[in-house]
């Protein structure tokens, strides 16, 4: 195996960048599952424990559409430093007593979260288009999947982890565990980001944060449908169903939905080969379209089982949730792909930090959603506005660039 410093400096930032962005990914998808299970505990209502999360979103949206602007003034080790520094900051502010865990003091420091998480994103994603050539957009499809893919698969595994740590060591020892963890990895980040990596050539003025180019505000306006069709059931309607309809423990909870993110994850990295890269094919505005419509028929195929199957109602959840959590993964990392592909090199952080912002939207409005509409009329309505919100992402990519016949 060879030295860390016998690696090409290029493929030694990847590795740091990768890294942090796997630890970090480790600690919000922990925090995601003790703040749903342990505030449920609580007795706290579908629509409150959405509401914990509002601002987590909120502030995303608003980091993605200026966090941008910074990595590309301040260069993408600034911003990615600064996300790991905040989320230490937020798994701080809840070592509080338990009597001061209140609905205000948990959404400020899902909020600061929020920020952190999607500082974190943006700077690791903009950085794959810096450090592959911009002439090898296989290789530029390749390590982005791979990066998405494996994040998603760590997040999976941060559920797995906030649930049993829950139910093991308790809400406030699985916090200081992992703010201490996070912590040595931020001391570490300091030290081996590059100063100068991602910062423009030019200083971009604050108006440039929103995008001129049509290709990614239409693909931006995709990936906010998107994000909210999965949002809108999986984020609390989902767990809460599993815990008060069927039943289940809170570690099986953390534990299926762990699974689900881990192979949504492999199968993004793996998306490349389901999409054609192997014949020499790579993605554009009529992939994005034909895989959207595939996926907007599975939320309203499970809704439909529900109503009229006889089988087990969580054997039609889980049989779903793998063939939507499949094709779902298709579709993110075709996005993902397509985002990095679309933006300019000098200063990458603008195009997809605005891209972002969108995909921090649609996971805003999902969340409110999926508390207030599971609330009110189940988990079936929820499934039948996932559909819809996808054939609308299917509409929106007809109109992206395709590749000449």
């Amino acid at each position: 195996m060879p030295t860390l410093s016998s690696l090409s400096p290029q493929l030694r930032q990847y590795l740091v960048v990768t890294g942090n962005y796997w630890a970090f990914t480790l600690t919000d998808g922990a925090l995601r599952m003790l703040v749903v299970l342990y505030f449920h505990q609580q007795g706290y209502s579908p629509l409150d424990i959405a509401l914990l999360f509002l601002f987590y979103e909120f502030f995303g949206v608003v980091t993605n559409l200026i966090g941008g602007w910074l990595g590309a003034r301040l260069g993408l080790n600034t911003t990615m430093n600064l996300g790991l520094g905040l989320q230490v900051g937020a798994l701080a502010m809840l070592l509080v007593p338990a009597e001061m865990l209140t609905l205000v003091w948990v959404m400020a420091a899902q909020a600061l979260s929020g920020i952190a998480k999607d500082l974190n994103k943006m700077s690791a994603k903009s950085s794959i288009k810096l450090l592959v050539p911009d002439n090898t957009q296989g290789s530029l499809y390749k390590w982005v999947a791979i990066l998405t893919g494996s994040k998603n698969a760590l997040k999976g595994i941060g559920f797995f982890m906030g649930g049993l740590l829950l139910s093991s060591v308790g809400f406030t020892h699985a916090i200081a565990i992992m703010a201490g963890a996070l912590t040595l990895v931020w001391l570490a980040s300091l030290f081996l980001l590059k100063q100068d990596l991602g910062k423009a050539t030019y200083k971009p003025k604050f108006k440039e944060i929103l995008s001129k180019s049509a290709a990614v505000n239409r693909l931006s306006a995709a990936r906010l449908f998107l994000f909210c069709s999965r949002d809108i059931w999986f984020v609390v309607a989902l767990p809460v169903y599993l815990a008060t309809e069927l039943a289940w423990q809170h570690s099986a909870i953390g534990s299926f939905m762990a699974c689900w993110i881990i192979g949504y994850g492999l199968v993004q990295a793996f998306a490349p080969h389901l999409t054609g890269k192997r014949s020499g094919k790579l993605p554009d505005g009529q992939h994005a379209f034909g895989w959207a419509l595939a996926l907007s028929l599975v939320p309203a195929a499970i809704a439909l089982s529900l109503n009229l199957s006889e089988m087990p109602t969580q054997w039609i959840l889980i049989g779903g949730l793998l063939v939507f959590g499949a094709v779902f993964a298709i579709n993110s990392s075709l996005h993902s792909y397509l985002i990095v592909s679309y933006a300019k090199e000098d200063g990458v952080s603008l195009d997809v930090g605005f891209y972002y912002m969108a995909n921090a939207k649609g996971r805003l409005i999902g969340t409110v959603l999926s508390g207030w509409v599971y609330q009110v009329a189940g988990l079936e309505a929820c499934l039948w506005l996932s559909s819809a919100f996808v054939i609308i992402a299917a509409i929106i990519s007809l109109s992206l660039p395709r590749h000449p016949s």
